[in-house]
């Protein structure tokens, strides 16, 4: 089924299956954001979507996922429904670009977007994931009549999603997100080889335009705002052992910024790792966290 927006988006309805007395419906589009890519998201409408426009948190996957690793596997679904709070699931990089180089890596490129807007001209006209994420949906989403109320928005991931969440969220000047929270993300990724590599891919000004835009740490480290961050975190993360996720030092930068726990809250989940095992543990407290601000 297409839906055409106000804008002209042509919005495909790709398939739809009933959850915890909601629906999850996967949608397609054009993405002028993504230089004219087919884009696909995932959107999870809990039962009183019916009735009402309801709050959405945005989820934001990680390394090597799409818009269903989440709504698969994330255990998001029965809490947000009882919370009668809609989820969109995005993909996590564009697909079928077709620049040279883009597919011989598994943490960069097709599946490793980011969350940012490169610079780089190479990547410049498709890997503007940030756009897309945080104007295009959302545009999609009002236009197309969709009974969701973009006053209420908040802003969650895992991993690369978590870098993505926590920075677009620390980024916004509008304020556009009531909250924030992440599993496992990469909290200090100039310092990290995962965001050394991508910065140095996407980014013409390298680690140094990373600093001002897509780096937690140092973002939390200039901010003067209220802020609402959950971070979670397993010690028996091989990525956290390997130097990839750093939390301890977005937490301390949190801290020098006069952020208390009420603000800030990273906790350390002893014997936990990298999965979504990990993260469906813990879904239901990220949950309950943003209902909190959604509902307010």
């Amino acid at each position: 089924m297409l839906v055409t927006t106000m804008s002209g988006t042509e919005l495909e309805k790709v398939s739809s299956s009933k959850a915890f007395g909601g629906d999850l419906v996967k949608y397609r589009f054009k993405s002028a954001a993504l230089g004219g890519l087919d884009a696909s998201f995932n959107l999870f409408l809990p039962a009183n979507a019916s009735n009402a426009k309801v709050p959405v948190l945005f989820y934001l996957a990680g390394l090597t996922c799409t818009e269903d690793n989440g709504a698969q596997k994330g255990n998001f679904l029965g809490p947000a429904a009882k919370e009668g709070i809609a989820i969109l699931f995005t993909d996590t990089s564009p697909r079928g670009a077709g620049i040279e180089g883009e597919d011989d890596d598994w943490d960069f490129g097709t599946g490793a977007g980011f969350y940012l807007d490169a610079t780089n001209p190479k990547y410049a006209r498709h890997y503007n994931m940030r756009t897309h994420i945080q104007l295009e949906i959302p545009q999609i989403l009002e236009t197309a009549g969709l009974p969701i109320d973009l006053t209420r928005v908040s802003i969650f991931g895992h991993s690369m999603g978590g870098h993505g969440a926590l920075c677009t969220y620390l980024a916004s000047k509008s304020r556009q997100y009531r909250s924030a929270s992440a599993f496992a993300p990469i909290s200090n990724p100039i310092n990290a080889p995962w965001g050394q590599k991508a910065f140095a891919g996407y980014l013409q000004g390298g680690i140094d335009e990373a600093k001002e835009q897509y780096d937690a740490t140092e973002l939390i480290s200039r901010h003067s705002d209220p802020v609402h961050i959950l971070i979670d975190y397993g010690t028996s993360d091989g990525f956290y052992k390997a130097g990839q996720l750093l939390p301890e030092n977005f937490h301390n930068a949190a801290r020098q910024a006069g952020y208390d726990e009420m603000q800030v809250r990273v906790r350390e989940q002893e014997g936990y790792d990298h999965s979504y095992f990990f993260v469906s543990t813990f879904a239901e407290d990220h949950i309950h966290f943003h209902a909190n601000f959604l509902k307010a």
